[in-house]
């Protein structure tokens, strides 16, 4: 695959996810365009794998290619970068997952930085005003 074919790709995957979600997770842009399978996901999520580039398909360049991507779409559409905490799901201890193999702190918050859309935020802007709204009918 060429690079624009690969920016297509990566830019693709964060309009659907936008679309569907209104925001868009570099997890979810991998999965997208396959680089670790949803099994494979899930595996990671569920604490079966020590960090997430482990199970990528594609080399660790490569990686770093498509996070600068999902970064540039991001700043291009306006979208709002908002940190995640990835926490094992299942039993156990509750316990942060790991993306990276080095587990460096700057590439693990570019993994763990979700891209929120416009209406999102105004959605939860929205939600906000009707509930001071609705505190200040009841007192």
């Amino acid at each position: 695959m060429n690079e624009k074919e690969f920016r297509g790709k990566v830019h693709s995957a964060m309009c659907a996810l936008i679309g569907e979600k209104g925001y868009a997770a570099p997890a979810d842009v991998l999965i997208a365009i396959g680089a670790p399978s949803k099994g494979d996901y899930e595996n990671w999520r569920f604490g079966r794998v020590d960090y997430l580039e482990r199970v990528c398909k594609v080399d660790l360049k490569k990686l770093s290619s498509i996070n600068r991507e999902i970064r540039a779409y991001a700043q291009k559409h306006g979208l709002k970068p908002s940190w995640t905490d990835y926490r094992k799901w299942g039993k156990g201890e509750n316990r942060r997952l790991r993306f990276s193999k080095s587990g460096d702190e700057q590439i693990e918050r570019l993994y763990a930085t979700h891209y929120v859309g416009q209406t999102k935020i105004g959605e939860a802007a929205e939600r906000k005003v009707k509930k001071l709204t609705e505190k200040t009918e009841v007192t």
